[in-house]
């Protein structure tokens, strides 16, 4: 067993930490407080820490080629230039369906932005959709019948999609046709139940291996691509989200969630809200960026 030596990459505890992502061109590790409406950057030579805030919450979000940020609101999706700190409203998203509202997102390698929905509703019904939404805000609905969409990843080769659904619980495996942003040939891969980690948010290493964040479980795992669990290892929280970066694509970062915790789960995993930092034994792939220019 690997040891991915987890550790507070800052020591802040969020409500809910979530969408890390690694920004090549700053060396700067970007994530999202999801119900403070908050975007985090920490520059990982300086260890400076800057916050852009939102007018409500934000879900998750990507880097674009511009240099801006494409974010996924409640029921929208914005452009914004974290220079000027101004928004460009590009697409409402799902706001037909008010107990919906968005979360997991990731840019694909077709260039565009990929997010799902969440049911928040108590019978949390699978009404929940996965969309696409192109650079021109063209919005178009690509998976449906979803309790709680997470864990987007692609692999290096843009051929491959994982997505999941949390409360399904279940890991799918599509078809990825990064010219066109076509899906096809779904595969179920995996349905971990809660011993094992149902599947939060996810990453792709460079072999083609899918890393789930197991969030009941206090687990990362790693996937094969037809779904056998190969690797488990223990994250000292309720894990939300892993993502690669640094110069070699090894450095890990896993957002974990605070928000919920029963006054014996905190006890025992004081570090809970923690955004971690660690090494991996493979590099992942790095961040898409959507098609903005």
């Amino acid at each position: 067993m690997h040891d991915l030596g987890l550790s507070p990459l800052i020591p802040t505890l969020h409500r809910l930490a979530e969408c890390p992502v690694y920004d090549d061109r700053t060396d700067r590790i970007l994530f999202c407080n999801i119900p403070e409406g908050e975007i985090h950057g920490v520059d990982l030579k300086a260890g400076e820490e800057h916050i852009w805030r939102f007018p409500e919450l934000v879900a998750s979000y990507g880097l674009c080629e511009s240099g801006r940020f494409v974010v996924a609101l409640k029921h929208s999706v914005v452009l914004f230039d974290p220079a000027t700190g101004q928004s460009q409203p590009l697409a409402s998203v799902g706001a037909d369906t008010p107990s919906v509202r968005l979360n997991d997102g990731k840019v694909g390698p077709d260039g565009a932005f990929w997010v799902g929905g969440i049911n928040e509703a108590a019978d949390r019904a699978a009404i929940a959709v996965l969309y696409r939404v192109d650079a021109q805000g063209a919005v178009e609905a690509k998976v449906d019948g979803i309790k709680a969409s997470n864990g987007l990843a692609f692999t290096a080769d843009g051929r491959t999609m994982f997505h999941t659904d949390t409360r399904g619980p279940w890991i799918d495996r599509w078809r990825f046709d990064p010219a066109t942003g076509a899906i096809s040939e779904r595969t179920r891969i995996a349905e971990p139940d809660d011993s094992i980690g149902r599947p939060d948010g996810g990453a792709a290493d460079m072999d083609g291996y899918f890393w789930s964040a197991g969030i009941s479980a206090g687990k990362l795992n790693r996937y094969q691509p037809d779904g056998k669990l190969v690797e488990s290892f223990d994250v000292p929280a309720a894990p939300t989200m892993p993502c690669f970066g640094g110069a070699d694509g090894q450095s890990l970062f896993v957002t974990s969630l605070r928000d919920g915790r029963s006054e014996e789960q905190l006890a025992r995993y004081p570090l809970s809200g923690t955004v971690f930092k660690g090494r991996a034994f493979v590099a992942g792939v790095p961040a898409f960026r959507f098609r903005d220019v």
